[in-house]
């Protein structure tokens, strides 16, 4: 009622009387910018309480500085600096980090458009609602318990996991969780981890920023190459087994077997990211390795490309003897992750709305993807997508002679984005790549900026 706080200093030991010690100090405000142009200020009652003087002093001190022209006063309103104050204002406007494009092929966005805000906004309200009071205050660290039971039945039914919802962690996605298990790791002195090659460079970062390097273990047609994981000295393994990142290739059945055996006769750890494996459009469903192994298997996976990137949730499925570990850990970093995102997405899964929002985008996405590789062998004909039907994103092996950083560079400048296969490769790659994403793009904006990378490479 009585308007926005307002941090003012008054010396009551100043000789200077009370009403000018205000009036400079918001003068000075003003002029720095500290109260911009149109800035309410608190009335004059409630101004002379937070600072407890008379408010007679506030209003004399508004008086003057209405005279100078520095704030405007109306009968009835808020006392406002006049919109004619332009003060000094050192401060650099807040920007994003993240670069944007007319056509973003950038890879794993999912359509941001087509998230179900209404169905959301419901379940927020039911999380709010009918949740008891305490659900919200110092909660498990692990994460709300009706969400790990959740996800346990969910995962289940739709990965063919076998989790237990007390080994369960919730993390805010999947870096902060892969990030604790590198602490871990290197505390117990393991200095290196295999990764895929080519393989998500994101992950190969939080690797190097714990102090552990990588062993490249190279992927082909058929996954990772599991007789190259034997021979290395590796002792963890971080794969994509499902929808291979960026090759889109799935792990044979063949090399799964080979790679639970890896795991159990070394007592070993496989660390699953099943970041996208619900969207397939075509063949078989290609279930978790983590039911096949729980306690050589760390399963990690997110809401990112299932609904938005920005919820920031994702969960652990661990070991029993990894689970206190990364427990600990989580605990002692932030204690536990924000609860009211918790709370909605159990409401979500358990009212089937999750399951009905991943049935509609494997429609559009198959819809989208299909536009694509059309598009691909139209207007570039060389260039050959690889990798499977599935998730939100085609790798396309560009031709030899095209050099792949001044493509890259080329297509930003005509307002496209797109990620190369080099970034995501330890070794040099054989061929040229780009990684189209199109889940955030709509069919005739997929169709254009193909147009525009044939223009590119024809010009």
């Amino acid at each position: 009622m009585g308007g926005p706080g307002l941090l003012v200093e008054i010396d009551p030991a100043s000789k200077l009387p009370l009403h000018e010690q205000l009036e400079r100090s918001l003068r000075a405000d003003i002029r720095k910018g500290r109260l911009a142009a149109g800035a309410r200020l608190p009335s004059t009652r409630r101004l002379a309480a937070e600072l407890g003087i008379s408010r007679g002093v506030v209003s004399e001190a508004y008086g003057q500085l209405a005279a100078e022209g520095y704030i405007e006063t109306r009968q009835g309103a808020a006392a406002r600096v006049t919109r004619a104050v332009r003060g000094k204002n050192d401060r650099t406007p807040a920007r994003s980090l993240i670069s944007t494009f007319r056509y973003d092929f950038r890879p794993c966005m999912p359509d941001l458009a087509g998230f179900p805000r209404d169905s959301w906004l419901r379940s927020v309200r039911a999380a709010l609602r009918e949740s008891p009071i305490d659900a919200v205050g110092h909660s498990d660290s692990r994460g709300a318990p009706q969400l790990r039971e959740a996800l346990t039945e969910y995962l289940a039914r739709a990965r063919g996991t076998a989790s237990d919802p007390e080994s369960t962690l919730i993390c805010s996605g999947f870096r902060q969780g892969f990030s604790l298990l590198c602490r871990w790791l290197r505390d117990q002195g393991i200095e290196s981890i295999a990764f895929e090659d080519p393989g998500w460079h994101g992950a190969h970062l939080i690797a190097e920023q714990q102090g552990i390097q990588a062993i490249p273990i190279p992927v082909d047609e058929r996954g990772l190459r599991v007789d190259v994981l034997s021979a290395s000295q590796a002792q963890v393994v971080l794969t994509t087994p499902s929808h291979q990142f960026p090759t889109g290739a799935t792990l044979s059945r063949e090399r799964r077997a080979a790679l639970i055996e890896w795991a159990e006769q070394g007592e070993r750890l496989i660390v699953e990211d099943d970041y996208d494996s619900e969207l397939r459009y075509g063949g078989t469903a290609v279930g978790a390795l983590q039911g096949l192994a729980p306690e050589r298997v760390l399963h990690i996976g997110s809401a990112s490309q299932r609904l938005l990137p920005g919820l920031r949730l994702a969960w652990l499925l661990t070991p029993s003897w990894l689970a206190w570990p990364l427990i600990s850990a989580k605990t002692i970093e932030d204690g536990g992750s924000e609860i009211v995102g918790q709370l909605a997405l159990h409401d979500f899964i358990t009212r089937g709305e999750l399951d009905r929002h991943i049935r509609r985008m494997r429609l559009r996405y198959s819809a989208r993807r299909q536009i694509l590789v059309t598009a691909l062998a139209h207007s570039l004909p060389h260039a050959e997508p690889v990798g499977q039907a599935a998730g939100l994103f085609e790798l396309v092996l560009l031709p030899h002679e095209i050099n792949e950083r001044r493509f890259l560079e080329a297509a930003a400048a005509r307002g496209v984005g797109l990620e190369g296969l080099a970034l995501h490769s330890y070794t040099p790659a054989g061929r040229p790549g780009i990684i189209l994403g199109y889940g955030n793009l709509a069919e005739p904006s997929i169709q254009q900026a193909i147009n525009l990378m044939a223009e590119q490479i024809a010009g």
